[in-house]
């Protein structure tokens, strides 16, 4: 476990501000916008047959417990508890008061600031002593490493847990082999419940930070044994390679960033990136699939944007699209703080 600096920092009083959006770099903002083409030449075109059934305004919550709570939230900041840390990171949608007072949130054990000191200590202060920049985290029973990166993060996202859950269900009710793909699989967690599920997984993210980092996590949960291919790559490139390897899957995830980039550059827009990657996600699965979740992050979209695109996809395959949003309830007063929107297509 490596320390994050070696000095005790001055703590400071988080204030809403810090939950601005992160600055563009200069360079980057003058830069003309973009279009992105990951895949030259694939022709969309709307399909025939009944769409599948639907169900929208499902909210997916999750609920404080011992590996991870919403403890309070207010003035565009939130109070987390992950495992045996308190930690305060910024929240733009959370416009109301705190529910707890000053003296709880200064129990917090580490502060995302945005600030940035000489002992590499990145945009975190440690009010209390300085913590090692690893810690173990579990989920459902299932342990891995959280982190304090220099970018807000902590190497998990909890609202996922409901997703995760019910991936586990469908795995363990197949009773037959099950091949998982997971794109954007950042540190790896969802990968690591498929595989203690028992399905062979393909898990994808462009970062070999990331994929360092899941590698990590598979050790520290003990399924090094397990089936899992760790591949970084454009995901939309991998897709699209496999459609034409004619490689299959029956269960795929999908938890695109708004933007990005590929290893080598390759340009990621959700708005402009997600109708192709969508139809090459039908294109490779199998004929008894089960599911394709998708979750979207930092948009601007009501869910309908993308439920009518699943719809769209997976006409002709029957099943039911479901739609909503994901959130976390806090613990402090019970308010509901919205992550995300979802959408994904099951075969029953």
């Amino acid at each position: 476990m490596t320390k994050a600096g070696s000095n005790r920092q001055t703590a400071t009083k988080p204030r809403p501000q810090f939950a601005k959006p992160v600055r563009v770099a200069d360079s980057e903002a003058q830069k003309p916008a973009q279009r992105a083409e990951p895949t030259p030449g694939r022709v969309l075109a709307r399909r025939s047959g009944p769409r599948p059934q639907e169900k929208t305004g499902l909210i997916l919550e999750t609920l404080p417990s011992h590996d991870y709570a919403l403890l309070d939230s207010g003035n565009g900041l939130k109070l987390e508890q992950y495992g045996p840390y308190r930690i305060i990171r910024p929240e733009g949608q959370a416009i109301w008061l705190p529910a707890w007072d000053r003296a709880e949130w200064d129990k917090a054990d580490a502060v995302f600031t945005g600030n940035t000191d000489e002992e590499g200590v990145g945009r975190w202060h440690f009010p209390k002593v300085p913590l090692g920049e690893t810690w173990p985290l579990a989920f459902d029973g299932l342990p891995f490493f959280g982190r304090f990166t220099s970018f807000r993060h902590v190497g998990v996202f909890p609202e996922q847990g409901t997703h995760w859950s019910h991936m586990d269900d469908l795995i363990r009710s197949a009773k037959r082999p099950v091949k998982v793909l997971n794109l954007f699989g950042y540190t790896g967690v969802a990968s690591l419940v498929a595989a203690r599920a028992g399905a062979e997984v393909t898990h994808v993210d462009a970062s070999k930070k990331a994929i360092v980092w899941a590698r990590e996590n598979q050790e520290m949960a003990g399924l090094s044994g397990k089936p899992i291919r760790w591949i970084c790559e454009d995901a939309m490139k991998f897709v699209a390679r496999e459609e034409r390897r004619g490689s299959t899957y029956d269960i795929i995830l999908l938890d695109p960033p708004a933007y990005g980039r590929g290893p080598n550059g390759e340009v990621w827009q959700l708005f402009d990136s997600l109708p192709a990657m969508v139809d090459l996600c039908r294109a490779i699965l199998t004929p008894n699939a089960l599911a394709v979740v998708l979750t979207a992050y930092s948009i601007r979209a009501s869910f309908f944007a993308i439920h009518e695109l699943m719809r769209d996809a997976f006409t002709g395959l029957g099943g039911e699209v479901q739609s909503g949003e994901l959130i976390l309830r806090e613990r402090s007063s019970g308010r509901a703080l919205s992550t995300s929107l979802f959408s994904r297509w099951g075969a029953t």
